[in-house]
């Protein structure tokens, strides 16, 4: 018995040590495949021309019920729903852009995460969407919010992995 647990410690240790490297590497593989795109695009909808003139679309997307209440009027936009739309556009154009290149990665990860849970306070309060609850058996936003923050934890935690801006600055 002591050999196969000496054997199974051995094996797992071989696989273990490489870790370090792929865990955070592929971490930021998996978020540039999946999200990046959806984030730019999301954020290319929320402009009208400049990143200072937000769209209608952004209107009826971060605050769906106000510009329903208005026919989605910009103009009628105040001056907190403009300040919130910017940052939120900016936000969604730079977090992955940040994460992409690898830097400062561990800030930019906690700020999509952040950024997630904004998201998602908005798509269940303002556009109805359920929230649904986890071990229940079905796919719900929670579940799918759920696995996106962990994505980001493992960066946050684990760092940008070795091709990254942040290793050539050897930011931690």
């Amino acid at each position: 018995m002591t050999a196969l647990i000496t054997l199974y410690n051995d094996i797992f240790d071989r696989l273990d040590r490489p870790s370090e490297i792929v865990i955070p590497t592929l971490a930021r593989l998996v978020f540039i495949a999946i999200f990046l795109v959806y984030y730019w695009n999301s954020a290319s909808l929320k402009i009208d021309g400049s990143i200072f003139s937000p769209s209608a679309g952004a209107f009826g997307q971060m605050f769906p019920h106000a510009a329903e209440a208005v026919l989605y009027d910009i103009s009628k936009i105040t001056f907190f729903q403009r300040i919130v739309i910017f940052f939120g556009t900016v936000a969604e154009f730079v977090l992955p852009a940040l994460l992409l290149v690898g830097l400062l990665t561990r800030v930019a990860a906690l700020g999509m995460i952040g950024f997630i849970w904004v998201q998602t306070l908005v798509d269940v309060n303002g556009h109805n969407i359920p929230f649904g609850g986890l071990f229940d058996n079905a796919i719900t936003l929670a579940d799918q919010r759920v696995m996106w923050t962990f994505l980001f934890l493992v960066i946050a935690i684990k760092g940008p992995g070795p091709l990254s801006i942040d290793r050539l600055l050897r930011l931690r």
